[in-house]
């Protein structure tokens, strides 16, 4: 694994030399074609995605429960197991030397009736991504939840945020960011066929997905780029690995800096500062959550009972969930005997409406469910 870690340090030297023009953007896009292979080598061993032990990238064994999940994810010692005792209520050892969670642990809290699961992971160090200080089991975790809230000290240098975000990105995490808009559909003769709907301004041209798709072996594919993306992204979609997931930004500790030195930390984006030890605002961070989450309460009434405020079925949707996707969250057999439903709330014309299963829901809104005669 060093002599690849070796290579990777070369490219790496390389990239940093090499100046960014167009005349060098062949040459940049074959080393970051090279240098993905070798990370992608580095993390699963020999031969890619399928290749390595059994357990090279396996996180920690914790059943998913509640509507969401959270990581804690950050430096030894930032306070992450006071932020999950303060949430939760869960018992996670703190104390004042580092790497005190030496494995992972989940606690529940409920906000606006939804149950969210909260992992606090043990610290990570830099070199995480190639496995120092259990950094793979933690990140490998990292990858399963719906949201991740890196805490930082607010005493710290901002570095670490840096060097957090670039051990995510090397682990396959893309931070705040959506799939991007590109079909590559493999072919088995015809070679490469390369299309563009959006101009090109970041570096991407057919000469170049020519020798990304040679490095990845791929010699016939139909390639269609939908909206105006860099030679990573693209990349990205190659290996079909990757996992994208909002990152919120938690300052802890903000009673231990100045009012000045926090007014600099409000210009970052996706960043909430709290201090867990004395609890402050820690309503803006779970309303924060909450939005980041794409959260949405719909409410179940059973004919002829009252609407069931207290168990709200949770949906995460960036844009409003139909009815069918309502059914299918409460059980996959249910859209087989669907008739119609009737309809409460604001994404209602009159109360009650009834609608089909192509309705878009709104939050809060109250359904009942009416099944096919027979």
């Amino acid at each position: 694994m060093s002599n690849v870690q070796d290579q990777i340090d070369k490219i790496e030297a390389e990239m940093a030399r090499t100046q960014k023009n167009k005349a060098t953007n062949y040459h940049l896009g074959t080393l970051k074609a090279k240098l993905a292979k070798l990370r992608s080598e580095l993390l699963n061993g020999p031969g890619g995605k399928s290749a390595g032990s059994k357990d090279a990238g396996r996180g920690f064994d914790v059943t998913k429960s509640g509507d969401t999940r959270i990581g804690l994810v950050g430096f030894p010692s930032v306070g992450k197991s006071t932020l999950l005792t303060t949430l939760t209520g869960t018992r996670s050892e703190a104390a004042a030397y580092e790497f005190t969670t030496l494995t992972c642990i989940p606690g529940t809290m409920k906000y606006k009736g939804a149950r969210i699961q909260v992992l606090d992971l043990p610290g990570i160090i830099e070199g995480a991504a190639e496995g120092k200080g259990r950094g793979r089991q933690v990140i490998s975790t990292a990858r399963t939840c719906n949201l991740i809230l890196v805490v930082l000290d607010a005493g710290k240098p901002l570095t670490h945020k840096k060097i957090i975000e670039a051990e995510l990105f090397s682990f396959g995490i893309r931070i705040n960011q959506v799939p991007p808009n590109i079909k590559i559909v493999k072919k088995e003769a015809g070679g490469i066929g390369y299309q563009e709907m959006t101009p090109q301004t970041k570096g991407m041209n057919a000469e170049v997905c020519r020798m990304v798709l040679k490095e990845f072996k791929i010699s016939c594919a139909e390639v269609i780029l939908r909206e105006d993306v860099t030679v990573d992204q693209f990349i990205d979609v190659i290996e079909g690995n990757r996992a994208y997931i909002p990152v919120l930004y938690v300052f802890n500790k903000i009673d231990s800096i100045t009012i000045e030195e926090l007014d600099i930390l409000d210009q970052m984006p996706n960043y909430v500062p709290i201090s867990s030890r004395d609890e402050w605002n820690l309503d803006e961070l779970m309303e924060e959550i909450w939005n980041k989450c794409n959260m949405l309460r719909i409410y179940t009434k059973p004919k002829g009972q009252i609407p069931d405020y207290d168990e709200p079925v949770i949906l995460h949707s960036a844009k409003n969930p139909s009815v069918e996707e309502f059914c299918n969250r409460i059980h996959k057999s249910l859209m087989n005997s669907f008739s119609h439903a009737w309809v409460w709330g604001r994404s209602a014309k009159h109360q009650p409406q009834r609608v089909g299963k192509d309705h878009e829901l709104m939050d809060e809104d109250v359904v009942q469910i009416v099944k096919k005669a027979g």
